[in-house]
């Protein structure tokens, strides 16, 4: 049982999980462009070098983009296009609704202009009703780009909220969350990010119900898991196999596919994920 690896890689005899080549439609994993770690088009140049093979994407988090020159955003979206993989937005069209419907039109044209092919479209902050959530999403497709709605349990999630603040705060019912996300595919979403903040961050437990519900009800393919975070990402493959769709930091890229591929684990996972070859 060998996997098809998209370029030759070292000790290749050696039987792995079954992974497929780019560009994949599910076990993607998404990457965390400069953010809480600063760096730059050098260091991800190194990254997709090292790695390329397993990164799908790279997202931006916290609106960190409109920190940077113009041309040095575009220089970070050439990279990930060279190299196969997409650049989405994270969460920040929050802070744009807020100046009308006017500057969400030139924040998808802006977005287009630096290389963007999908727009994170996230609920944490904000009281968005799902027509209003809906209309976004027809939005964005119609501006080229791909719609990828950011939903969750807590609220007041994102950013870096502190645990005793979003206890403070009440939680969403799933059911709720499960009806939107399938709203939102039908509307043309292209996938749903499941915001981390209630099910596995910010919690004295983990609601590992949320999760099993959300995937039950959504469907694998269609939805990715915030998990930057090694416990967690290890938790959702033990329980869902290599082919969950998660968002992780960069610098976890290789443990990550070493455990998707059952090349390396732990105790609890050390060469348990198989995934026989098509």
């Amino acid at each position: 049982m060998t996997t098809a690896v998209p370029h030759d890689v070292s000790f290749n005899f050696v039987p792995r999980a079954y992974r497929p080549a780019k560009p994949r439609s599910f076990g993607i994993t998404e990457i965390r462009a400069p953010y809480y770690n600063t760096f730059g088009t050098r260091h991800l140049q190194d990254v997709f070098d090292v790695a390329g093979n397993w990164v799908d994407g790279i997202k931006w988090a916290g609106g960190s983009f409109a920190l940077l020159p113009t041309e040095q955003v575009k220089a970070f979206s050439d990279i990930a296009h060279n190299n196969d993989a997409y650049v989405s937005s994270g969460g920040w069209i929050e802070t744009v609704l807020r100046y009308g419907d006017d500057a969400v039109d030139q924040y998808l044209a802006e977005a287009k202009n630096v290389g963007f092919d999908v727009i994170e479209i996230s609920t944490g902050f904000i009281m968005l009703n799902t027509s209003g959530l809906l209309r976004l999403v027809e939005k964005v497709t119609k501006a080229g780009l791909k719609a990828k709605p950011e939903l969750g349990i807590q609220i007041g999630s994102g950013g870096d909220s502190g645990e005793a603040e979003l206890a403070a705060e009440s939680k969403k019912d799933v059911g709720d969350l499960i009806s939107r996300a399938r709203q939102c595919l039908d509307a043309g979403a292209d996938i749903v990010m499941i915001e981390s903040e209630g099910i596995t961050e910010n919690v004295t437990e983990w609601n590992t119900g949320a999760a099993a519900s959300i995937i039950n009800g959504v469907g694998l393919e269609n939805v990715m898991f915030e998990a930057a975070d090694g416990p967690v990402f290890e938790w959702y493959i033990k329980n869902y196999g290599n082919e969950v769709n998660l968002f992780v930091d960069h610098s976890q890229v290789l443990q990550l596919e070493g455990l998707r591929q059952n090349i390396w684990g732990n105790k609890s996972t050390w060469g348990r994920v198989i995934n026989p070859a098509p």
